[in-house]
């Protein structure tokens, strides 16, 4: 598919992320966010605080999130956030969508690690033209939570390719593995990247398993009840009508840099958590400066500022642990699902760059290196 200029940008950087808007920098933005906005984020505050994290405790050990929790996502509209209002979403930008992941996050992140897998197909269903089959079976089902979706690309930031795409037909023949795709159960799309030499076949198939496509779920120390699992492909077969995007991997890296900001607000929203039940202390201050400088940030200084955001969250939440002691490490207590949960976060969507921003703030290498 061939795209001219800005148009191709702003498609191109919804892949695997769920932004229909690309920008790279979010700095020159409208004074707030619109009113509907507003209101969102204090319904998604309210849910988080008066449900969410009443039921967060009993989420991490149930080995599922509870349909029940989901559906709460579907009643508030949340499922809209990445989606336009023509096919029934909430018509968002990326600054206004930061602050509605944080309070879920520090509601439940198992719940809203689920959700947030979503905004990819979403969005990506709703940007295919009007009348197409991706777009009629998918855009608004997905916008209105009727229906769910995932994401199956993680693997393609991996130095060595594990899932390939070959021409077959009509179609695209599939196999390899997808590690790490998330709500495998809960959701009925998930959309799929595979190699074809220097590129990436985006691929939005029905999440449903067949003799060609099978599952193995992964056990995790954090949010294991998101039911994350490894995808296997053996000659799975899809049809020219499900492809999104033919894309050169250069290029999608590109943008790919441009979506690192969305996961930062998730560890946000762990920190302060920890901090609300730790209480007042100069980590506050540390919070609200890298809540600041992340959104603030350009696309250069994103791995920097994702390092930062790490490095609070992991302290706030060893900071909880210490001050409640023993208790902190029974799995009646938040102190340990927190921690856990932050360590989860400081791997999760991680690059290489943001891997070494980690490591030089925790004291792992050479700061002047």
């Amino acid at each position: 598919m061939a795209h001219a200029g800005g148009a191709r940008h702003r498609r191109l950087n919804a892949l695997g992320r769920g932004d229909i808007t690309a920008r790279a920098s979010l700095t020159a933005v409208s004074p707030g966010p619109a009113p509907d906005a507003i209101a969102l984020q204090r319904d998604a505050q309210q849910l988080a605080d008066g449900v969410l994290f009443e039921r967060a405790l009993d989420v991490d050990t149930a080995g599922e999130v509870p349909e029940r929790n989901l559906d709460l996502f579907r009643d508030a509209g949340l499922y809209g956030l990445w989606t336009p209002t023509e096919v029934g979403g909430c018509g968002f930008d990326e600054l206004e969508r930061l602050p509605i992941l944080e309070a879920l996050a520090g509601g439940c992140l198992t719940t809203a690690f689920v959700w947030a897998q979503h905004g990819g197909g979403s969005a990506n269903a709703a940007r295919m033209p009007a009348g197409s089959p991706l777009h009629e079976r998918w855009a608004q089902a997905l916008a209105t939570g009727a229906q769910r979706s995932g994401v199956a690309f993680a693997h393609v930031l991996r130095p060595e390719p594990c899932l390939f795409a070959e021409r077959s037909g009509g179609g695209w023949n599939l196999r390899g593995v997808a590690p790490f795709v998330t709500g495998w159960g809960h959701i009925d799309a998930v959309l799929v990247a595979a190699h074809e030499a220097d590129r990436l076949v985006w691929m939005l198939i029905p999440a449903t398993e067949a003799p060609t496509l099978t599952s193995r779920r992964l056990r995790l120390a954090a949010v294991d009840s998101s039911v994350t699992a490894e995808l296997h492909f053996d000659g799975h077969v899809v049809g020219d009508d499900e492809v999104v995007e033919i894309i050169d991997y250069s290029d999608w890296l590109s943008f790919y840099r441009q979506g690192l900001r969305t996961n930062g607000a998730l560890m946000l929203g762990v920190a302060s958590r920890a901090l609300k039940l730790f209480g007042p202390s100069p980590l506050d201050a540390e919070l609200d400066a890298a809540r600041s400088a992340l959104y603030a940030a350009e696309v250069d200084e994103m791995p920097e500022r994702r390092a930062q955001v790490g490095y609070v969250g992991i302290r706030a939440t060893s900071a909880l642990v210490s001050s409640v002691g023993g208790r902190a490490i029974t799995l009646a207590h938040h102190a340990q699902r927190l921690a856990r949960e932050a360590l989860f976060l400081l791997v999760q969507g991680q690059t290489a760059d943001i891997r070494a921003g980690h490591l030089r703030r925790l004291g792992a290498t050479d700061p002047d290196g």
